[in-house]
């Protein structure tokens, strides 16, 4: 796990000293060793150059024989690599079968390999979580990657003269190469959703690659062409028809390939640990884990006074039952405001989410953990999230109504929830009465942190802005599918929405702050081809709890009251810290967003004064989204001023 980065010009000068800007601003990302390599592109008076940057966290051969840059010998071929390769075993032993030599242990050194003898082929062998730029000498091409779920991040910023990537926005503003205009439609979907929606990011020349995908850059990339655009390696699987597969028999499979995921995933030269709760997910991998690896550790972290039941408890009762070490982290309410404070302050993109990960990974990086493996993914697969229920239900009901126009639907929600005693919660509604009605639009629709009303007061249209009706960039947008029914749409959405832009890229951001390699065994990638091949009734059969698969697969390893328990939160007193401990820096985060010229500034004033003055109807999160961008905004400014 590290970060990596690139610059590709005509003009050879500034790409060094741009490169290790960006290098020196991702050291938390790897703080064991670094390095740098110039290759040419194309040929003749065609040539640019490109400069490739790493920062690395030693995980799987810790020698010298890990350091990136890495060259093949034979080809001349170099890589720069973010991630981890699961089945590089196998991997190696195909190449070896064909003749390749190996010098060392890594997964890297696969990887290169494989890319010098598959080229872009290789992409569909290999199982992982990555953002890569891989050099063809031969071609003199460049090709960049990331992995089909996205687990990984990787930006672009491509330019009339010049491209860069990187593993964060932030090293990317730390080049001083990359103008910082803000994008308004990135903001836009910030608000909208809580945080920034790809493959926008809050800067108009910064880009997120597209997960499962890749690009060849040859020399155009500097300028005067136009280089192919990426292309996809990977797309959703076809669910399998109806009655095709039975409950039993997927259960089985799934527990299957849980196992092989969870062994793969335990591989490491480092200290590995569990995040262990007392949730069915985490728990299941737990269960898995303990048969591969001597002297595992399970921690849980718990909040004094936030959480109503024995979270804690339950887990260090599960990991004694197992014959696991379980470290039980209590985190105090005094800690947490100024853990806040640090959470704002090392954002990479603005999110309203992911300051409990944030407390986390601090706690877990701290007890010696370098590799700590997360049940995220679980939900997004096996149906544990309320849009499982009601977007089917929802979907059916609003076939009656499709005929009438979507603002008189919406203007009919509105008025029924008049006398609702919060107005988010109708707004959101109204929003979702005008969408198209299918599952798809009714799971992004409950996932709105902003309401369009609310947007629009704030000066933002998503018909000027060039954005859907959903406030997002056409270019994600997929085709219609009619074969796929509605709980495994949900999931497409759940996975590519809400997990990419908000789970998967806070966790990556929270837990490489602290140079600590967060793993998710539930998007290997065989085991989430399989599930997401499996018919919805399947998934999800009538009358069933939750997570039906995953119960069945790992019901009879997993402690009763485990498996009884269900599913909780805790709720941290943001609200009261934005009022009361940290008001004078929320004050500073808002004039800051005053300040945009595209923004109505007196709608801004007018959310947060409702909020300090309490008023029911505003939930905190609406005066939080505005806080988060604003206190971004003024942070990342200073960065790219370094």
């Amino acid at each position: 796990m590290c970060g990596i980065c690139g610059f590709v010009s005509r003009d050879p000068r500034p790409i060094e000293p741009a490169v290790r800007r960006m290098m020196r601003h991702m050291v938390h990302r790897g703080p064991d060793d670094d390095g740098y390599v110039e290759v040419p592109l194309g040929h003749g008076g065609d040539a640019a150059t490109a400069g490739l940057g790493f920062r690395r966290l030693a995980i799987l051969d810790l020698s010298p024989a890990g350091h990136q840059p890495m060259m093949n010998p034979a080809t001349g071929d170099w890589i720069v690599f973010n991630g981890e390769i699961y089945n590089f075993r196998g991997l190696r032993a195909e190449l070896e079968a064909e003749g390749v030599v190996f010098s060392g242990t890594s997964d890297t050194e696969v990887l290169l390999h494989a890319f010098s003898s598959w080229q872009e082929r290789a992409l569909a062998k290999a199982q992982g979580m990555y953002g890569v730029a891989f050099y063809h000498a031969a071609s003199r091409r460049l090709l960049l990657a990331r992995d089909p779920l996205g687990i990984k991040p990787l930006y672009v910023a491509a330019l009339p003269d010049r491209l860069l990537f990187a593993s964060e926005v932030r090293a990317l503003a730390a080049s001083r190469a990359v103008p910082m205009e803000v994008d308004v439609g990135g903001i836009a979907g910030m608000l909208a959703y809580g945080a920034v929606q790809s493959p926008r990011t809050v800067f108009r020349h910064i880009r997120s690659f597209p997960a499962g995908h890749f690009q060849w850059l040859d020399a155009a990339a500097a300028g005067g062409g136009q280089p192919a655009p990426p292309r996809p390696f990977w797309t959703f699987p076809k669910p399998l028809p109806g009655g095709s597969v039975t409950a039993g028999a997927a259960a089985a499979e799934v527990g299957r390939l849980l196992r092989d995921s969870v062994q793969r995933h335990l591989v490491a030269d480092v200290p590995v640990g569990v995040l262990l709760s007392a949730g069915v997910d985490s728990t299941a991998i737990a269960v898995q884990a303990r048969e591969h690896a001597a002297g595992l550790t399970a921690f849980t972290v718990g909040f004094r006074g936030f959480i109503a039941d024995d979270e804690p408890g339950i887990a260090a009762r599960t990991a004694a039952a197992l014959g696991i070490r379980h470290v039980g982290i209590t985190v105090d309410q005094a800690e947490l405001p100024a853990m806040w404070e640090d959470w704002l302050a090392q954002m990479d993109s603005p999110s309203i989410d992911g300051f409990n990960t944030r407390i986390v990974c601090r706690r877990i990086r701290a007890e010696g953990v370098v590799v700590g493996l997360s049940g995220l993914g679980a939900d997004e697969l096996f149906c544990g999230y309320p849009s499982f229920l009601r977007a089917p239900v929802w979907a059916r009901r609003m076939r009656w109504v499709r005929m009438l126009p979507p603002d008189l639907r919406a203007f009919a929600v509105s008025t029924t929830g008049l006398f609702e005693r919060r107005a988010t919660s109708v707004e959101k509604l109204a929003d979702i009465a005008a969408c198209d009605g299918s599952p798809p639009a009714i799971v992004r629709g409950l996932r709105r942190a902003l309401s369009d009303r609310r947007l629009r007061a704030l000066g933002l249209s998503a018909t000027n802005l060039g954005l859907d009706r959903d406030y997002l960039d056409p270019a994600r947008r997929e085709p219609a599918a009619a074969d796929v029914d509605a709980i495994n749409l949900a999931s497409r959405t759940e996975l590519s929405h809400y997990m990419r832009d908000t789970l998967l890229r806070d966790t990556d951001s929270n837990s490489m702050s602290y140079s600590l390699e967060m793993r998710v065994p539930y998007l290997d990638q065989p085991l989430v081809d399989y599930v997401l091949s499996l018919p919805g009734d399947v998934k999800w059969p009538p009358h069933v709890p939750w997570k039906a698969v995953l119960r069945d697969a790992c019901g009879t390893l997993l402690p009763q009251e485990v498996l009884r328990r269900r599913k909780t939160g805790f709720f941290l007193p943001i609200d009261r810290w934005m009022r009361q401990d940290l008001r004078d820096a929320c004050e500073a985060a808002i004039r800051r967003v005053e300040q945009l010229p595209f923004l109505e500034g007196p709608e801004v004033r007018r959310v947060w004064d409702d909020f300090l003055a309490e008023k029911p109807s505003l939930h905190w999160s609406r005066p939080l989204a505005l806080v988060v961008l604003g206190s971004y905004l003024l942070r990342i400014e200073s960065v790219g001023a370094d």
